[in-house]
C-alpha cells in the first residue's frame, strides 16, 4: 500500500470512529506502528487530525466519545437530580421513546414506578433498568449492538422505529448548543436518535451543565425541534452554560432546572402530581408555533403542531407566572 492510500485510510478510520489506537490502525493496513505513526504526524501537520497518546482524533475537540464506564461516573449527582425532574414530564398509560445515555438510563429507571407505560427504546440499559417493571411495556428496536454505549444502532433499528407515533421522546447526547441542537459523536448513534426524534410529538432533552455550549461532530436535534431542556443548575460561575441556558430559552425551547433557585414552588408534573422542593423547574412558553418536521402532514411534525398550539392555549396565566419568574 502506498503511502498515500495509507494515510486516507488512517484519516477515514479516524473520521469514522472518532478516536483511533496507533494498534488498531497498524492492524488494519497491515503495517508497523512506527510508519503508522509517522503517517499521523503528516496528517496531523495537514490539520486532518489531532495525535494523542498512543492514537489520533480528530481534531478541533470533536472527538470520539467516552465509553459507559468512563461516563458513568461523570456528574452522577447532576444526572440523578435531572432524571428525578423528569419522570414527573410522564403520565400514566403514556407511550414514549427513550434513547441511549447514562442520564436516560437513569430516568428509566425512575420510569419503573409508573403504570400503563409503553416505553420504545434502542438502549439494553434503558431496558434492564425497566425489565421487572410489571406495570411497564418495554419495546426494543431492532439493530446492531454497538457496545461502548449499550445501544441498538444501525438500519435494524432505525427500520423498526417507522411508522411509530409516541408522545414524548427522551434524549441525551454528547453536546447542546443554542446554535446546532443536539450532537453526538457517532454517525451510527446520531442516526437512530432523528429516527426516534420523527417518531414522537415532542422532544425532550436530558443534559447537565458540562454539555451545554459543547458542539459534537454530529447533530441529533436541530433546536427548533427541542421542546424541553431539563438540566441542572450551572455553577455560576460557568458563564458558557449560562449563556446557552439563555439562548436556547430565547430560541423558545422550555427550560426546566433540577434544583434551580429560580424554580416555581407551584410548579406540577402530569396529571397534576406536585414537583418537589427539590426539584424545582423553570419553564420558558414557546413564544409561538415551531417548525414541522420536514415531510409535515401527519407525521411527527403534525403532531408536535398540535401540541405546541395547546400549550399556548394555555394562555395568560402561565405567561404572568413566567413574568414574574423572571422578574425575580
Amino acid at each position: 500500500m502506498f503511502a498515500a492510500e495509507r494515510r486516507q485510510l488512517i484519516l477515514e478510520m479516524v473520521r469514522a470512529n472518532g478516536a483511533v489506537s496507533l494498534r488498531e490502525l497498524a492492524r488494519v493496513v497491515q503495517t508497523s506502528e512506527v510508519t503508522v505513526r509517522r503517517d499521523v504526524r503528516a496528517l496531523e501537520a495537514e490539520g486532518l487530525l489531532d495525535r494523542r497518546h498512543g492514537g489520533a482524533v480528530l481534531p478541533g475537540g470533536f472527538t470520539r466519545e467516552s465509553g459507559f464506564p468512563q461516563k458513568s461516573h461523570l456528574a452522577t449527582a447532576e444526572k440523578t437530580a435531572i432524571a428525578d425532574l423528569a419522570a414527573n414530564f410522564v403520565g400514566e398509560g403514556e407511550a414514549i421513546v427513550v434513547g441511549a445515555g447514562t442520564t436516560t438510563q437513569e430516568l428509566a429507571r425512575r420510569l419503573a414506578r409508573v403504570p400503563g407505560l409503553t416505553v420504545v427504546t434502542n438502549s439494553l440499559l434503558v431496558a434492564q433498568a425497566l425489565a421487572h417493571a410489571n406495570r411497564v411495556e418495554v419495546v426494543m428496536t431492532g439493530g446492531t449492538l454497538r457496545g461502548s454505549n449499550y445501544a441498538l444502532v444501525g438500519s435494524g433499528a432505525e427500520q423498526s422505529l417507522h411508522g411509530l407515533r409516541v408522545s414524548r421522546a427522551f434524549l441525551s447526547g454528547s453536546g447542546l448548543t443554542a446554535e446546532r441542537g443536539l450532537s453526538t459523536s457517532n454517525m451510527l448513534s446520531a442516526s437512530v436518535d432523528r429516527a426516534l426524534v420523527q417518531a414522537a410529538a415532542e422532544v425532550v432533552v436530558l443534559a447537565d451543565h458540562t454539555k451545554l455550549g459543547t458542539d459534537t461532530m454530529f447533530q441529533t436535534v436541530p433546536t427548533d425541534l427541542i421542546t424541553r431542556l431539563v438540566t441542572d443548575e450551572p455553577p455560576a460561575h460557568d458563564d458558557r452554560a449560562a449563556t446557552e441556558l439563555q439562548a436556547l430559552a430565547d430560541q423558545g425551547v422550555q427550560i426546566a432546572v433540577a434544583g434551580g433557585q429560580g424554580g416555581s414552588a407551584g410548579a406540577v408534573g402530569p396529571g397534576g402530581d406536585s414537583v418537589p422542593a427539590r426539584q424545582q423547574r423553570r419553564d420558558v412558553p414557546l413564544p409561538g408555533p415551531r417548525r414541522q418536521v420536514p415531510g409535515g402532514g401527519g407525521g411527527a411534525g403534525g403532531l408536535r403542531s398540535a401540541s405546541m398550539l395547546g400549550e399556548q392555549g394555555a394562555g395568560g396565566a402561565e405567561r404572568a407566572r413566567v413574568a414574574d419568574l423572571r422578574r425575580r
